[in-house]
């Protein structure tokens, strides 16, 4: 269980930390970070060559990134499918460990739904969720 669990709340911490970076530096930390992230699996070298052209697409996505937080989490997906081909070869990107593949595709996704939502910081994102919650509410009746 703590095999699922642990790399989403990896995630979450991920993006708590975020929200103490002010905007526009934090967008711009996240598409420096999904860049280096396409360059996690070179050392390990289990698709050759493809591990060089991987890394170029999320330099391209990564540099996207530094205006829009779409392609920041579209870099985040790209990253989580290249985590399952290598979990699924056996090549993970930490040798000594497994799972840590399988990891990372657990916690990348976490990271790409929150840029999907703008790279709100959680209170920002408190926020959103708490109003919505109160427009949806039935407006009161008044009592005589």
């Amino acid at each position: 269980m703590l095999r699922y669990v642990m790399p989403v709340v990896i995630g979450l911490v991920y993006v708590g930390l975020n929200s103490l970076v002010p905007e526009p530096h934090r967008r711009r930390l996240n598409a420096l970070v999904v860049t280096g992230a396409g360059a996690a699996y070179i050392s390990g070298g289990g698709f050759g060559l493809w591990e060089l052209a991987f890394c170029a697409l999320l330099l391209v996505v990564g540099y996207a990134g530094l205006t829009s937080y779409t392609f920041i989490g579209v870099g985040w997906l790209l990253h989580t499918a290249w985590d399952v081909v290598h979990h699924r070869r056996g090549t993970p990107i930490i040798p000594s460990l497994h799972d840590s593949s399988f990891g990372c595709a657990l916690c990348d996704p976490v990271i790409a739904l929150w840029c999907f939502t703008g790279g709100l910081s959680v209170t920002d994102l408190f926020d959103r969720v708490t109003r919505r919650a109160a427009d949806a509410r039935p407006p009161a009746t008044a009592r005589p």
